[in-house]
């Protein structure tokens, strides 16, 4: 399966998720904040990543933005997951770059269907 990249800053959140992926064989990898992501997604190159927003250092609508203007990290897809789950919110993520939304809490089925889709699965 993929090799996911979560970038949060709640160790309950990052538990969560990283449960969820792995139940469904993906690998995963964790940032605690938005700086930490874009460096691991460097050295990583991970097949997708799922961004938290309210981080310290980065924020993850710095995060994304700074990953998808960068020619050797734009190919990789973000969703953003984030508790700011305003309709403006959305729209902004996805003028950093970000490929999808979901608000927390988020359901598996919910996350495991974007990533499919986004994974092309």
């Amino acid at each position: 399966m993929a090799r996911i990249l979560i970038a949060d800053d709640s160790p309950t959140e990052v538990y969560v998720l990283q449960k969820m992926l792995e139940k469904n064989g993906h690998e995963v990898l964790v940032a605690e904040d938005g700086e930490q992501a874009v460096n691991q997604t460097r050295q990583h190159q991970p097949d997708l990543i799922l961004m938290d927003v309210v981080m310290p250092n980065l924020n993850g609508f710095q995060a994304t933005r700074k990953l998808s203007k960068d020619p050797d990290t734009s190919h990789i897809p973000i969703i953003i997951v984030s508790s700011k789950n305003q309709e403006t919110d959305k729209m902004w993520g996805l003028r950093q770059g970000a490929k999808g939304y979901l608000g927390k809490p988020v359901t598996e089925q919910d996350l495991m269907q974007q990533i499919n889709e986004l994974l092309g699965q």
